[in-house]
């Protein structure tokens, strides 16, 4: 009976231990637990006793601490999620860790740690690279530029603008073969260039990229002077501009000599008002008989003026078998210090020594004549003889130059 109840006991004791086992590694917080003693008494035999006690559960293995870590913050608590990272090793292969690469915490201490400078010239690069324009083919940007493209312009009009030569000589320098155009001789003076973009040589000199401003000029030509813009003339109304040429290269550094020369021409004893430019649309515009510019000028006379005179001049002359006439003649009084009389006559067409052969045809004789107007821009009368001024926008839409 005693054997049974021991055997019984034990049976017990052995199914608690292995429950409360159980529990120890269900529940991590329970660490060590209370020795156990059971004990059996009968009437007939000694009380038996048991003394069980339980081992502690075997710790887990600390995981490897990565870099940047403490150790001692390392014992994840029981509901801690762990994230597992694959990373490959020295040896090429793969592994599970669970502390992020090296690289990344590098890269993520790097980055929180860089200048703002930097920050922003990273920024301006991503937006520059976002919004720069997509890249086309060949074929779309050859259709562009025969269609939408700027034309460019004439071969022999940039050289004049650029101070080569006059337009006539610098045709003749093209035809020559003395004009290379990106590394190609060319014979053709209406070729289409940008200065900006082709590569343009004239005798082995490059010419430059960026062309002259336009100048404008209003000059009281003196007499003797000749409107001719050649190199070997020691009298002409272009080297009157001399000392503004002189001071160009100080006042707009980088930029090459305009080449000027004169809208129209006065003949050598003839003074007044002429204009001096380097724009040679705006010269074409002002001499073509299609701008309809009136020119006043005042002539002075040998002798007496009378009326037959003045209708004689009105009804015109014929200069190369074309009929000029004038569009007003009028008398001026007498000025004290000045004994001769003083027309004033208006023309428009322009035909070369118009109005001397208006005033020959009449009977008269021309002792001076000045010109003192272009349209609706009057020669000032505080600019001395052999002086200049720069014109205005005002004056040139006097002029009627509207560009």
């Amino acid at each position: 009976m005693a054997a049974s109840a021991a055997s019984t006991v034990a049976a017990a004791a052995t199914m608690a231990a292995l429950t409360l086992h159980r529990f120890s590694k269900s529940n991590s917080s329970f660490r060590t637990l209370p020795r156990l003693t059971c004990s059996l008494s009968s009437s007939s035999s000694p009380p038996l006793k048991f003394n069980i006690s339980f081992a502690p559960p075997k710790p887990k293995p600390k995981p490897n601490p990565g870099p940047g870590t403490d150790p001692e913050d390392d014992d994840a608590g029981p509901d801690q999620f762990l994230v597992p990272w694959i990373v490959r090793g020295e040896d090429g292969n793969l592994k599970l860790q669970t502390q992020p690469p090296a690289r990344l915490l590098n890269a993520i201490a790097t980055a929180e740690t860089g200048s703002k400078k930097k920050t922003k010239k990273s920024e301006k690069e991503v937006k520059a690279t976002t919004t720069s324009p997509p890249q086309r083919s060949k074929a779309a940007r050859r259709f562009y530029n025969e269609n939408f493209r700027d034309p460019g312009t004439r071969l022999s009009k940039v050289l004049a603008a650029s101070g080569v030569a006059s337009r006539r000589s610098c045709e003749e320098l093209i035809f020559e073969g003395k004009v290379t155009v990106n590394g190609s001789v060319c014979n053709t003076p209406q070729t289409r260039v940008d200065p900006a973009k082709d590569v343009i040589y004239v005798n082995g000199s490059r010419l430059p990229k960026r062309l002259p401003h336009k100048v404008y000029l209003a000059l009281n030509k003196p007499k003797g002077y000749i409107c001719s813009s050649g190199e070997n003339e020691s009298k002409s109304v272009v080297s009157l501009c001399d000392d503004f040429l002189k001071t160009w290269g100080k006042n707009h550094p980088g930029v090459p000599t305009p080449r000027l020369f004169t809208v129209g021409r006065l003949d050598v004893a003839t003074t007044g008002l002429i204009i001096v430019t380097n724009d040679g649309d705006f010269a074409q515009k002002l001499s073509h008989p299609s701008s309809n510019l009136t020119k006043e000028y005042i002539a002075t006379v040998e002798g007496s003026v009378y009326k037959r005179h003045l209708i004689a001049i009105s009804e015109g002359t014929t200069i190369d078998d074309v009929h000029c006439v004038p569009d007003s003649v009028e008398l001026l009084p007498r000025l004290p210090d000045v004994q001769r009389s003083r027309l004033r006559i208006v023309v428009h067409d322009g035909r070369k020594h118009e109005v001397r052969e208006l005033v020959k045809c009449a009977g008269l004789e021309i002792y001076s004549l000045k010109r003192v107007r272009i349209g609706g821009f009057k020669l000032p009368s505080d600019l001395g003889i052999g002086k200049y001024v720069e014109l205005n926008p005002e004056n040139l839409k006097a002029l009627g130059w509207k560009n």
